[in-house]
């Protein structure tokens, strides 16, 4: 194992048509996004299944949406780190890039990548559960409690994937194609155990990409890639896409 790129994973991305870029929340809290369990240390005493579930809503919406509301605002105040801006930057060294990310704060976005699917959705989107109609976070925000439709009266809900939720099938359906098509396809921050997400870096291994897991420890999917860069993510991709961009000068 290494933190430095090897000479065959530069010339494979030097060659590469199609790059992808499977992401999870090691990436996020490289930025400080907070995860499930410390927002707030009120929140340890709920169950996962309390605050984000439907379920969980149905009997609590009130609290539902005062945890949402405390996420979104501080997410809204992370920025992209080293690693969301590298990956962004990858766009302009090979043909076809793309992320797939497990993350819901929409940092890849603000840093650049244009073309990200959001398996578990984006805390910065929010829809109507009656109507289907779009809410932008300062819609809701401006609220007080639970957020009412502009539109209908009907109740708005974060549009993230809850637990026991199916994933958005066009998302899904975007994703294993293009982990499918890939020539070089990174897994970043990734713990590999939450399924279905967990399946993509395999489709693509099974399709015959070159596998590179960036993680700071070993992972299930470790012992298949074939190459393994062990460190965070926003020292390792800047380095990668550097030694790139000069080779192609």
């Amino acid at each position: 194992m290494s933190a430095h790129p090897s000479r065959e994973l530069l010339e494979r991305l030097a060659g590469a048509r199609r790059v992808v870029a499977f992401t999870g929340a090691g990436v996020s809290a490289e930025s400080g996004v907070p995860t499930f369990r410390t927002t707030d240390g009120i929140w340890t005493k709920f169950k996962p299944e309390e605050l984000a579930s439907m379920e969980g809503f149905m009997r609590n919406p009130e609290l539902v949406w005062e945890w949402y509301a405390a996420r979104k605002r501080i997410m809204a105040e992370v920025r992209p780190n080293p690693a969301h801006e590298a990956l962004a930057r990858m766009q302009a060294l090979v043909p076809h890039m793309a992320v797939i990310t497990q993350n819901i704060d929409g940092l890849h976005h603000r840093a650049g990548s244009t073309l990200v699917y959001e398996l578990h959705g984006s805390i910065e989107r929010n829809y109507c559960m009656r109507c289907g109609r779009r809410h932008s976070n300062d819609e809701v925000l401006r609220q007080t409690g639970v957020p009412c439709c502009l539109g209908c009266g009907g109740t708005v809900r974060p549009d993230v994937v809850w637990f026991g939720e199916q994933l958005p099938e066009e998302e899904w359906n975007n994703a294993v194609h293009a982990s499918g098509m890939a020539d070089v396809f990174f897994s970043v921050g990734t713990s590999g155990v939450v399924y279905p997400a967990a399946s993509i870096p395999f489709i693509a291994l099974d399709a015959g990409a070159y596998i590179v897991e960036v993680n700071p420890e070993p992972t299930p999917l470790t012992e298949k890639v074939h190459e393994y860069l062990q460190g965070p993510a926003g020292s390792i991709l800047p380095v990668i896409v550097h030694t790139l961009d000069s080779r192609k000068l």
